[in-house]
């Protein structure tokens, strides 16, 4: 089960991630290989995307989470609807 926006983001505070934010994405949007300058754990709310990173490609759908390393390499293509997922974000 999909918990409330303010729950997740509570539960990521509590877990040192400063900043949680909604990110939407366009339905077939590719965002080519990229880093961040901060870890990053989400969960997926709505449509679906693929995330390639470490050498592998996940398939995520809805209430799927997933987590990236600072400064981690890593590739997305969302669906034919686009997605949704809530972020936490901390500073390394």
């Amino acid at each position: 089960m999909i918990p409330n926006f303010d729950e997740y983001a509570a539960e990521l505070r509590s877990q040192g991630y400063e900043e949680v934010v909604v990110r939407e994405w366009s339905p077939s949007e590719i965002v080519e290989t990229h880093r961040h300058a901060f870890d990053a754990k989400a969960l997926v709310v709505s449509g679906e995307m693929w995330l390639t990173q470490r050498g592998a490609t996940r398939h995520l759908v809805a209430g799927d989470v997933f987590e990236l390393d600072a400064e981690e390499p890593h590739a997305e293509r969302y669906g034919e609807s686009g997605a949704t997922y809530w972020v936490g974000r901390r500073a390394r």
